[in-house]
C-alpha cells in the first residue's frame, strides 16, 4: 500500500484522541489546519522521536507550557504547578504512545518502522525542521486547556 498524507492525518487524530481520553481522560478536539497559524502557535515544550526503517524522519508533540502541565496533572493524577521533570517525562511518554501507534498503523502499510528514544525540547525561543523535501503533516488539536500540534515529518527510503 502507499502511504497518503490525508490517511496519515486521520490515524494521528484518531490515535491521538483515542491516547488521550483512555490514558489521560482528556478529551480532544481537532481545529481545521486552516484555522491554526502554526507559524505562530506558542510552543514552550516539544517532544520528538526519531524514525527510520521504510521512512526516515520525526514524529512531534508541541504544547504550549500550560497544556503541557495540564496533561501531566491529568496523566499523574496529581496537580502539577509548573514545568519539571515530570513534565519533559510525561509529555515524552505521550509522543512515545501515539509514535507507537503511528508504528502499528505503518505496519499494516507494510512500511516497517523503528522508533527513537523521544527527547523533550523546553525553551521560548527555538523552531524544530525535518529533512530537506521532507513530507509534512500537521494536525491542530484542543483540549480544555489549550491548543497543541502533532506532525510527522518523514521521506521514504527507496
Amino acid at each position: 500500500m502507499i502511504l497518503q498524507n490525508d490517511d496519515l492525518a486521520a490515524e494521528i487524530e484518531s490515535i491521538t484522541k483515542d491516547i488521550f481520553s483512555t490514558m489521560i481522560e482528556i478529551d480532544l478536539t481537532v481545529i481545521p489546519l486552516e484555522r491554526y497559524d502554526l507559524e505562530k502557535a506558542e510552543s514552550n515544550i516539544s517532544s520528538m522521536l526519531g524514525l527510520g526503517g521504510d521512512i526516515k524522519g520525526s514524529l512531534d508533540l508541541h504544547f504550549p507550557k500550560n497544556v503541557a502541565v495540564f496533561i501531566t496533572s491529568q496523566f499523574l493524577g496529581m496537580e502539577i504547578e509548573d514545568e519539571d521533570d515530570d513534565v519533559r517525562d510525561a509529555i515524552g511518554e505521550v509522543a512515545n504512545m501515539v509514535a507507537g501507534g503511528i508504528k502499528t498503523y505503518l505496519a499494516s502499510l507494510n512500511i516497517r518502522t523503528e522508533l527513537a528514544i523521544p527527547n523533550t525540547i523546553v525553551g521560548t525561543a527555538y523552531r524544530t525542521h525535518g529533512l530537506a523535501g521532507a513530507e509534512r503533516v500537521r494536525v491542530p488539536f484542543s483540549c480544555a486547556e489549550g491548543l497543541f500540534v502533532a506532525e510527522i515529518k518523514y521521506v521514504r527510503n527507496a
